[in-house]
């Protein structure tokens, strides 16, 4: 009886464990990460006076936060998808330049999840792990994988091939020259499959979207709605390179302004088609959604940024540290925790989204092998009454690629840093630094180095701290 009697004590132990993960389960939220590709901070309607039209990103800052005062892991897309998936800014990355990519050793946002018994998916754009079966988006965390996979796929609006779970898929409708499948809406309409299909854990998507950047292309009904001045994009039509980028979007664009808007009110679409989809299914309250973009706008394949004011108030744009090149739009939304809609001025950066997730998903990130991460929850934020966060210095550094930007050979490094109002910048270890006070001037027009010294000081020991 002694026996019988603890393995029953033993068995209902058991069921009470069960029964209090899943009530855990059942409370921790589905997260959907939407990261865009080149996507400046004006170009969404909430954010200011863009010409573009965003309806349903505009309902989700209305209903979420908006934050103003966020920041990408960097100027380009991959060192700030590395900075984003490891939790790192610029001072624990390895390389700061576009030829990062993901190690073996690397432990990124999907691991700490999967040990908060998340299920975990990309859709969408990977580009930071080239070797299959060690650092493809299935090594690296997560349980499905559909999308592109190089850098170079990634340019493509209309791919011929794409990847799924780490096998080449043909598509067909985009052969020949053909354009009958475009990648934002097979990468949406994946991402809507996963989210009904039946499970028993709370899920996480990163919803990867390779757009707007170049090449400039959207199924029409978008890009019909805008009637802007244009100038031809010839690209290599003539034999002769339209600019610097025409071997990688070689076909001319006959409207690259309308094209580019309707390439981000078409993402708008299909973002408002997740949340109907969401909501339909009685997940929208507990689920948390980010959306971002990985760095500034871009100037490649026919677009002109300064046209569509796409940084506005910023300077700069992609490839500078120059707010424009960093400084993007952010919009949280979780009914469930943010019953009441803000702007919040508090300055964040990619690199303090794995601590987040890990606070989200009640995960210890001390008793996660191999993490290392220097930024911060800001788990705090995310709802009706935040907690303020202490100042603290945010940090960049981009090593930019001589001539072609893809040439692999690293030309000089930019460096960047703020704290408060106080931004700095240096464009090369030999170069002055420049000071601003960004809140005061966030255009960064007015350099003061030399009127608060002491100020500038402090930012030039960091940056030659981190220099190498």
């Amino acid at each position: 009886m002694k026996k019988i009697r603890v393995s029953l004590i033993g068995l209902f132990g058991a069921v009470l464990t069960s029964l209090s993960s899943s009530v855990v389960a059942a409370d921790k939220p589905n997260i959907i990460f939407i990261l865009t590709d080149d996507l400046g901070f004006n170009q969404v309607g909430a954010y200011g006076n863009s010409p573009i039209k965003t309806p349903n990103l505009d309902k989700l800052a209305s209903n979420g936060i908006r934050f103003d005062q966020a920041y990408a892991g960097n100027t380009v897309c991959s060192p700030s998808r590395v900075s984003l998936f490891t939790g790192r800014d610029g001072r624990l990355m390895t390389n700061n330049s576009n030829t990062v990519q993901l190690t073996d050793m690397d432990v990124t946002l999907a691991h700490v999840l999967k040990h908060g018994g998340y299920d975990t998916a990309l859709f969408g754009k990977y580009s930071i792990g080239s070797q299959m079966g060690v650092t493809d988006p299935l090594a690296m965390g997560f349980d499905t994988w559909f999308g592109m996979y190089s850098i170079l796929e990634g340019h493509r609006q209309y791919p011929q091939i794409l990847w799924r779970d780490g096998n080449k898929v043909r598509i067909r409708e985009n052969e020949g020259g053909k354009k009958g499948a475009y990648a934002q809406k097979l990468f949406t309409e994946e991402a809507i499959k996963y989210i009904n299909e039946p499970r028993e854990n709370p899920y996480f998507i990163m919803l990867a979207y390779s757009s707007p950047h170049a090449e400039l292309g959207v199924p029409e009904k978008y890009s019909d709605q805008y009637k802007f001045d244009e100038t031809r994009y010839t690209g290599m039509e003539s034999g002769v390179p339209a600019d610097k980028y025409a071997s990688y979007y070689p076909e001319p664009i006959e409207k690259p302004n309308a094209t580019l808007a309707g390439m981000v009110s078409a993402l708008d679409d299909y973002i408002g088609q997740i949340v109907k989809e969401l909501e339909a299914n009685g997940q929208l309250d507990n689920t948390l959604i980010f959306f971002t973009s990985d760095n500034g706008p871009h100037d490649e394949g026919g677009a002109d940024p300064e046209y569509l004011k796409a940084s506005e108030p910023y300077r700069g744009m992609k490839r500078d540290l120059y707010d424009g090149g960093i400084h993007v739009p952010m919009i949280v939304h979780w009914p469930e925790k943010i019953k009441t809609s803000r702007v919040d001025e508090t300055p964040w950066l990619f690199a303090d989204v794995m601590p987040t997730f890990a606070d989200v998903a009640g995960v210890n990130l001390n008793m996660v092998p191999r993490v290392k991460t220097n930024g911060k929850s800001i788990v705090g934020l995310l709802k009706s009454q935040p907690n303020k966060m202490d100042e603290r210095v945010l940090y960049w550094e981009f090593s930019k690629q001589v001539g072609d930007p893809n040439s692999g050979v690293i030309g000089d490094t930019y460096q960047a840093a703020r704290k408060g109002q106080w931004k700095a910048v240096r464009y090369g270890y030999d170069a002055p630094l420049e000071l601003f006070n960004i809140e005061a001037d966030p255009s960064e027009l007015k350099e003061m180095s030399k009127q608060h010294p002491k100020v500038a000081a402090e930012f030039l020991s960091l940056f030659e701290e981190n220099k190498d």
